[in-house]
């Protein structure tokens, strides 16, 4: 008799091949997002972004989004800055644009990514490509080591907030944004597993529930909704 399915809710999109392979493993993957991003379309940010792209400046990311509205200002040009961001998605968007070469380094987390910064002496000064809802962490860090932060918001995150109307063996969450979103109208079930992309997601996941919490290990989608498959399979009491 085969097992009923382990039904996952993603707050993000995810790529179909992957909801496809879940399937395979008896595993449903719903996705509903609870955040939407939008680039910010501003001349005075255009403006600002257009005179950064004239020298070699030192420029932070920690966001897709982020570097994604900044390279539809620059429309082509690829200015010579040096740039620190986080891993993953982050930085494939960076190197894809800007080169590999003009990655300085790169971190896990917004705060590992300030001590990155902070261990480099030779940075003074850095401007902060980020969005509305950007966490405080980084740029105070900075900021108290010295090094002058010139923030630029050039995206905002909305919230899509709904009522789920089932239950779910496990929930993935990728920001404190879609966490807060979730939340408004939700409560998980007491035997919900919460998958988190990150230790500022689980942190925020935290102040509304004591639902087991799993942790990414490492900070990817993809890998994140992988992690919560192979959990599933690999512990049939849940099942």
């Amino acid at each position: 008799m085969q097992q009923n399915s382990i039904t996952i809710l993603s707050t993000q999109h995810l790529q179909p091949i992957l909801l496809t392979e879940a399937a395979k493993k008896n595993v449903v993957i719903e996705t509903i997002p609870f955040i939407e991003t939008e680039a910010i379309i501003d001349q005075r940010i255009k403006t600002k972004i257009t005179d950064l792209a004239k020298a070699a400046n030192i420029i932070v990311f920690t966001s897709r989004n982020a570097v994604e509205a900044v390279t539809s200002y620059l429309q082509g040009t690829i200015p010579g800055w040096k740039i620190f961001c986080i891993g993953s998605a982050t930085k494939k968007s960076a190197s894809g644009y800007f080169g590999k070469n003009a990655i300085l380094a790169t971190a896990g987390s917004a705060g590992n990514l300030a001590d990155v910064i902070v261990n480099k002496k030779e940075v003074s000064s850095i401007t902060f490509f980020c969005g509305n809802q950007r966490r405080a962490e980084l740029p105070e860090k900075l900021k108290q080591n010295g090094i002058e932060v010139t923030e630029i918001v050039v995206y905002k995150t909305l919230a899509l907030t709904q009522k789920i109307l089932k239950n779910y063996d496990a929930i993935l969450f990728y920001s404190p944004s879609a966490v807060n979103s979730f939340f408004e109208k939700n409560n998980p079930g007491p035997q919900t597993i919460l998958f988190a992309i990150g230790n500022t997601t689980t942190k925020e996941i935290k102040k509304y529930t004591n639902n087991k919490i799993v942790v990414a290990d490492k900070p990817s989608k993809k890998l994140l909704a992988e992690q919560a498959i192979n959990y599933f399979i690999n512990c049939p009491f849940h099942r």
